[in-house]
């Protein structure tokens, strides 16, 4: 008999508890559809040619944002340039060198530290070394910022890749002769390109969206300029005070840009998860 009550108690916690996590799944999914059917159906309404060929308008006028995608794409590609390098090497030292260092653990707790650091400090730090010292806003400096964020993101996949790379072939590798350089370069680096490349990948996604940094650095610059040494537009600041000006023509370039990032970040993440997939498999 108590062993019945006990297997129904059982049983009703269990059912108890899938009933919970189904909800609490369905709340949260509701609520992200909602943002993605708002911002589908309000960024589809604006978008057109002119969102690609045309600046970013002055106020009250109609216009595009092509100095914004472009200054996006400039600094996502100098933070990529300057982060990623940086990022793998880190990577690789932690996981060829500091398997059983105290050191590198250390290392790894601040890295976890850096990849849960809220944007906003990370810009104001980029703000204090970079835009007080040169004395004006630049996309330089918005490049940086982005590179911290993208930095740990990098150095965390690299460790975690590369320290599932099987032993057997570091051993084959250095019986043969091999130095540890050539073995890392020839063996460990092509059995753990897929990981990395999509830790960049997911890093990238990561920092496409960042708005709070590039206010910091980069600000914004209402015309074309490929010059990094001075302001430079991005999206997510255009999106932020278009959102917030009381222009119609404004709020639907605000929600078509919203859509490009949200396209872009999707496009990213899945060639990521396809590229993991392509690894496990």
């Amino acid at each position: 008999m108590a062993r019945t009550l006990r297997s129904r108690r059982r049983q009703f916690t269990n059912i108890a508890a899938l009933g919970a996590s189904t909800l609490a799944t369905v709340f949260g999914l509701f609520w992200l559809v909602w943002i993605l059917l708002t911002t589908v159906i309000n960024g589809y309404q604006a978008l057109n040619l002119k969102l690609i060929t045309q600046m970013t308008p002055p106020p009250g006028s109609d216009g595009g944002l092509l100095n914004a995608i472009a200054g996006s794409g400039i600094m996502i590609a100098v933070a990529v340039l300057l982060g990623a390098p940086i990022g793998i090497m880190a990577g690789t030292h932690l996981a060829e060198f500091g398997k059983k260092n105290a050191l590198a653990e250390l290392i790894r707790f601040v890295n976890d530290i850096l990849l849960s650091a809220p944007s906003i400090v990370i810009g104001l730090f980029v703000y204090e070394l970079v835009v007080r010292q040169s004395g004006h806003f630049s996309g330089w400096a918005g490049a940086v910022s982005l590179g911290f964020i993208l930095l740990p993101v990098v150095v965390r996949t690299t460790d975690e890749t590369m320290r599932l790379v099987p032993t057997q072939l570091r051993e084959a590798a250095l019986a043969l002769g091999a130095p540890k350089w050539k073995m890392t370069l020839s063996v460990l680096y092509p059995a753990a390109r897929t990981g990395i490349l999509t830790g960049l990948l997911l890093g990238v996604a990561r920092i496409s969206g960042e708005t709070a940094p590039l206010l910091f650095t980069a600000l914004n610059n209402q015309y074309w300029s490929a010059d990094l040494a001075e302001p430079m537009a991005n999206i997510p600041v255009v999106i932020f005070q278009f959102a917030l000006a009381p222009y119609d023509a404004w709020h639907a370039l605000a929600w078509a840009g919203a859509l490009l990032m949200t396209m872009f970040v999707l496009i990213v993440s899945v060639g990521a998860r396809f590229l993991l997939r392509e690894r496990n498999g």
